[in-house]
């Protein structure tokens, strides 16, 4: 792996998390935290489009795979707060918090 692309694989799964942590807690989780997010996000993503044999197509590589991994992150977000020891009506109201 060369050095352009771990920067760019670095830069789209910092983009990615951020997003990630807008959509779902309305900040981000600081820049280590949403590479990570992002990253994992990247992998989930990935693995779901391929399982669904689904692809995008939004006339950028870059766009897409911030894209494939934007949604990634929403789903491991999710099931993170999904495992989360709370009452179920807590689990809810507290992953769409604006």
């Amino acid at each position: 792996m060369s050095i352009q692309s771990l920067l760019v694989t670095l830069l789209v799964g910092a983009i990615a998390g951020w997003l990630a942590g807008l959509v779902t807690r309305g900040s981000g989780y600081g820049i280590i935290g949403d590479i990570i997010v992002g990253l994992l996000g990247a992998l989930i993503g990935s693995w779901l489009f391929g399982l669904a044999n689904v692809s995008l197509h939004l006339g950028n590589a870059i766009v897409e795979r911030i894209a494939v991994a934007l949604i990634g992150a929403v789903v491991l977000l999710l099931i993170v707060s999904m495992l989360r020891p709370r009452r179920f009506r807590e689990r809810f109201a507290s992953f769409w918090r604006r």
